[in-house]
This record gives C-alpha cells, sequence and structure tokens, in this order.
C-alpha cells in the first residue's frame, strides 16, 4: 500500500484560525499517539488481537484527523481483520503509525 501523507487540513478547518485550539489539538496528538501505540504494539506481542484490535479503532480516529483517508480505510479494514484474529497487514500497519510519528515530529 501507498502510504498517504499527513496533513493539518482537517485541524486546521475544526480550529477555525483559533491558534491555540489548533495547538492544543497537536499536543493531544503528540502525547496520545506514542502511548496507544505502544499498548497496540504490546496487545500484539501477546497476540490478543482483540485487544489490538481496539487500539487501532482508538488510532484510526488519529489517522482521520491527520488527513490520512487511504489510511483510514486500512485501519478500518485491519481492526476487522484483527477482530477475526487475523494480524497480517501488521507490518503496514507500523509503516503508517511511524509516518504519523515522523510527521508530529517535525510540526
Amino acid at each position: 500500500m501507498q502510504l498517504d501523507s499527513p496533513n493539518l487540513s482537517y485541524i486546521k478547518e475544526l480550529a477555525d484560525g483559533d491558534a491555540e485550539f489548533e495547538a492544543s489539538l497537536i499536543a493531544i496528538l503528540k502525547k496520545e499517539l506514542p502511548k496507544e501505540k505502544e499498548a497496540f504494539l504490546e496487545s500484539i506481542r501477546k497476540q490478543n488481537y482483540q485487544n489490538s484490535a481496539a487500539h487501532v479503532h482508538k488510532i484510526k480516529h488519529k489517522i482521520s484527523i491527520l488527513g490520512l483517508e487511504k489510511s483510514y480505510d486500512f485501519a478500518i479494514a485491519f481492526e476487522e481483520d484483527l477482530k477475526n484474529d487475523n494480524p497480517e497487514q501488521y507490518d503496514t500497519f507500523l509503516k503508517i503509525l511511524q509516518n504519523m510519528e515522523e510527521f508530529l515530529t517535525t510540526i
């Protein structure tokens, strides 16, 4: 899967010119994403795919907020795969997470 590029379009739309609100949303993403990623990785290590699916569910909203439409659609499918004990697309999801983290470190 070709990764799409994160952007701030949705955040800027939500903020409607309110720089403080925009900064607050970005700060929340920067704080929560690493924790949610670690919780996801831990559940994968334990092969608890139902729990992994719940973590993907939480993370996919952040994917959407960062304007990653293709990645969001992928996360929906991956969440369902995990609910069916199928972690085969793990590597692709990990790339999406890394893509998001790299973007967040640049803003």
